[in-house]
C-alpha cells in the first residue's frame, strides 16, 4: 500500500476589503443614525465655516482696498500745520502753496483752508452749540480732481460759483443736515449759502466728508477767511513720492520746517487694513476653537457608537473580520463624518463670504488654500477623534461582544 502523502494545512486568509468596500462599511453607522450624524457634522461645519468666512471676508476686504488704491493712486501727499515749540497750533505761510508747486516732480496740487469761528446750520432756528461737527472750508477749484473725489449729485465749484455764496457738502455733512439734493440753502456764519453739490465719501481725504466747501474768493469776501491753507494736497510722480515727501516740510515752511506735518493718506488705509488683519487673527482663533469642539463631539459620538454596536462588532469578528478591518471601519466612519462637516463648512463659509461681499459691493475673494486647508484640517481632526474609538472597537473579543445584551 502506498504511503499516504501528508500535506501542510492550508492557512486561512481573511477576505480583503477594497476601497469601495471600506467606504460602504464605514458609512453604515451614518446611514442608520442620520440625525446624530448630521448634528455631529454640524459642529465641524460651524468651525470650518467660521474659518473660511473670516479668511474670505478679510481677503475680499484686502482686494477692495487694493482696487481703491489702484483707482485713487498712492502718490497723494498732504501737508498740514503741526505745533510750535510752545505747543500751540502752527500755521502754514501764505506762500506755502506756491512754494510746494515749484517742486519739480509735483504734478498736481490743491488746498483747503479752514474758516475759523464759523459753523454750519440747516436753519437759523438751530441752537449755536449744535454744530454737528460740520466744518466750513475754503477750497480751490481743482481740489476734487487732485484728491480723486466724485460728486453724488449737483456740480462742483468753478471760477464763477467760487465767487458767490455757494457750497458743496461732504457726504457726512449732507446726511447730518438732512439734505439729500442740491438747490437747498444752509446757514454758514451769518450768511445763507446755496448747496450746489453733494460729494461721495472721499477715501483719501476723509476730512472732506464732514465739510462745507466754499470757493476761496467767496470765503474771503463773505466769511472773512484769512487765506491760510490748512491742508495742501499734492500728486507726484510715482517714482518720486518718497523724494517729494522728504522736502515738502522744508519747502512749505522754510523758516520752521519742524512745524509742518507731511502724510500719505494711502498709508492710513493700509494701517486700517493691518488693524483689521489683527482682528481677523482673533476670529480665526475662535473658529479653530469651534473646530476643536466639533472634533470632541465627533470623538464622543464615535465612543458611544462603539458601545451601542458591540453586538455588530462581535458578529463581524465571528464571521472572520480581523481587528484591522474593524479598526478601519470605525476610523473610516469618523473620517466620513468629518468630511461631510468639512464640505458643509466650506459651502457655508463661502456663502457667508459671498453674501457679505455682495452687501458691501466688494469683489468676492475666497483663497483656495483656505478651502483646502479647512477641509484637510477636518480630516486630521476626524482621524484623531476616531482613532481611540476605532482601536477600542478592534480590541473587543467576539464572545464578549456577542454576550452584550
Amino acid at each position: 500500500m502506498a504511503a499516504t502523502e501528508l500535506r501542510p494545512p492550508e492557512v486561512l486568509r481573511p477576505a480583503r476589503l477594497w476601497a469601495g468596500d471600506v467606504v460602504r462599511v464605514g458609512a453604515v453607522g451614518l446611514r442608520t443614525r442620520p440625525l446624530r450624524a448630521f448634528l455631529s457634522a454640524l459642529g465641524i461645519a460651524i468651525g470650518i465655516g467660521a474659518m473660511v468666512s473670516v479668511v474670505g471676508i478679510s481677503s475680499s476686504s484686502q482686494a477692495e482696498l487694493n482696487n481703491t488704491l489702484d483707482a485713487l493712486g498712492t502718490n497723494l501727499l498732504t501737508v498740514t500745520p503741526g505745533t510750535t515749540l510752545t505747543g500751540s497750533q502752527a500755521q502754514l505761510p501764505l506762500t506755502a502753496e506756491a512754494m510746494v508747486g515749484r517742486i519739480g516732480p509735483v504734478l498736481e496740487q490743491s488746498a483747503i483752508g479752514r474758516v475759523n469761528d464759523k459753523n454750519v446750520y440747516r436753519t437759523d432756528r438751530i441752537p449755536t452749540v449744535e454744530t454737528n461737527g460740520i466744518v466750513p472750508y475754503a477750497a480751490r477749484v481743482d481740489l476734487l480732481a487732485t484728491v480723486g473725489g466724485t460728486l453724488r449729485s449737483g456740480r462742483w465749484l468753478d471760477a464763477a460759483t467760487g465767487r458767490y455764496p455757494a457750497t458743496v457738502l461732504g457726504s457726512a455733512a449732507a446726511e447730518r443736515l438732512g439734505i439729500s439734493r442740491p438747490d437747498t440753502q444752509v446757514l454758514i456764519g451769518n450768511r445763507w449759502f446755496t448747496v450746489i453739490g453733494i460729494l461721495q465719501p472721499a477715501a483719501l481725504a476723509p476730512e472732506l466728508d464732514s465739510a462745507a466747501l466754499i470757493g476761496w474768493p467767496a470765503a474771503d469776501t463773505t466769511l472773512g477767511f484769512d487765506g491760510h491753507a490748512t491742508r495742501i494736497y499734492t500728486r507726484s510722480q510715482d517714482s518720486q513720492v518718497d523724494a517729494v515727501r522728504s522736502v515738502l516740510g522744508a519747502t512749505a515752511n522754510p523758516e520752521a520746517p519742524n512745524e509742518v506735518e507731511v502724510s500719505r493718506p494711502s498709508d492710513a488705509l493700509a494701517a486700517k487694513q493691518a488693524a483689521g488683519e489683527a482682528f481677523t487673527g482673533l476670529l480665526l482663533g475662535l473658529g479653530a476653537v469651534a473646530l476643536l469642539v466639533g472634533g470632541v463631539g465627533v470623538a464622543n459620538i464615535m465612543v458611544i457608537s462603539v458601545l451601542e454596536r458591540r453586538a455588530e462588532i462581535g458578529l463581524r469578528r465571528s464571521l472572520g473580520a480581523t481587528r484591522g478591518q474593524v479598526r478601519t471601519q470605525f476610523l473610516t466612519e469618523s473620517l466620513l463624518l468629518s468630511a461631510l462637516g468639512g464640505a458643509g463648512g466650506a459651502v457655508l463659509g463661502s456663502a457667508v463670504t459671498a453674501g457679505y461681499a455682495a452687501y458691501q459691493n466688494w469683489l468676492t475673494v475666497i483663497p483656495v488654500w483656505a478651502l483646502l486647508g479647512g477641509f484637510a484640517s477636518t480630516l486630521v481632526i476626524g482621524g484623531l477623534a476616531g482613532l481611540y474609538p476605532a482601536i477600542r472597537a478592534s480590541r473587543l473579543a467576539p464572545t464578549e461582544a456577542l454576550a452584550t445584551p
